[in-house]
């Protein structure tokens, strides 16, 4: 028996369906059902019921659940705890990050994290739904949480990083790049691209847009924010996305907006962390999170207009 069989059968247990369960972890389903049936075998019983509902653990599989969270838990904790002491810090660190934050921030901290303890496994993967992203972080599954607003109460210890201020990303030769600053009532009559509805960058775009009486005409929905800045450069119509999402290459068409448009940042790590979070909780509060101006954007447009 293994600790990622563990994990498979608590999220099978938690979405009711090996499908969803190895969507909800980034696996191949196949290779979940396997390793849940191998799992039974080697316990010599039968962990889940099919209903017309879906799975539910049987009475043996509740009871074997509840132990197996308190050994997936304690046997990573210790594992790197024990590999800390020893400066040879190794194991696996799963971190969940909502979409559009830290692009810039969260990448340059775990390559120092990978530097300095390269023995050590990062897994990596990005949610656009927040409320997603605490329903990972009430399981236990997650190290550490990269969100624009902290867990539930309780269900992890939430630092405040800083605040990201988001900025309209501008077709080549729009009438706006002159300024440095753009007053979102300018946007009025703009088309705009737009995210996926339940997505947490969709709800700042749409509460600006609201907030300054503007009645948006959405021509495009995707789910990347580096997406949205491209359509926006080509001239699709505008976007509205973190600063550290603009990519290399885009930063001149990207301006800050007046009113401000912002959100916080919030590194939500588990209780009771092990070395590798409180190693890259620290990376992260080093970063800088309150730059208001992607780097090079106002020379690139001033050299632009020379």
């Amino acid at each position: 028996m293994t600790l990622r069989q563990y994990e498979y059968a608590l999220a099978v247990a938690e979405v009711g369906s090996v499908t969803a369960a190895a969507e909800l972890l980034h696996v191949a389903q196949p290779s979940m059902s396997q390793q849940i049936r191998g799992l039974e075998r080697e316990l010599g019983v039968q962990l889940f019921a099919r209903t017309p509902t879906g799975l539910v653990p049987t009475v043996v599989g509740r009871a074997f659940l509840r132990e197996a969270q308190v050994a997936v838990s304690a046997s990573r904790r210790a594992r790197a705890t024990a590999r800390a002491a020893a400066d040879e810090l190794e194991g696996e660190l799963l971190v969940a990050v909502q979409m559009g934050l830290g692009t810039q921030q969260l990448p340059r901290a775990l390559a120092a994290l990978r530097s300095r303890f390269p023995r050590l496994e990062v897994t990596v993967f990005e949610e656009p739904n927040p409320a997603e992203l605490e329903r990972l972080g009430r399981r236990g599954v997650l190290d550490l949480v990269l969100v624009a607003a902290p867990c539930e109460e309780g269900a992890a210890l939430a630092h405040h990083l800083g605040d990201e201020e988001f900025v309209v990303v501008l077709g080549e030769g729009h009438r706006l790049l002159a300024a440095d600053r753009v007053e979102l009532r300018e946007l009025e009559g703009e088309p705009w691209v737009r995210f996926d509805r339940d997505s947490a960058l969709d709800g700042v775009l749409r509460d600006a847009l609201r907030d300054n009486a503007l009645a948006p005409m959405t021509v495009a929905r995707v789910s990347q924010a580096a997406t949205a800045v491209r359509w926006a450069a080509h001239g699709m119509g505008v976007t509205l996305v973190p600063a550290s999402a603009v990519p290399h290459g885009y930063c001149h068409l990207a301006r800050p907006v007046f009113p401000l448009v912002s959100q916080p940042v919030v590194a939500a790590v588990r209780r009771d962390p092990g070395p590798a979070e409180q190693a890259l909780l620290e990376l992260l509060l080093r970063e800088d999170w309150c730059r208001a101006v992607p780097e090079g954007a106002l020379t690139s447009a001033s050299s632009a207009r020379e």
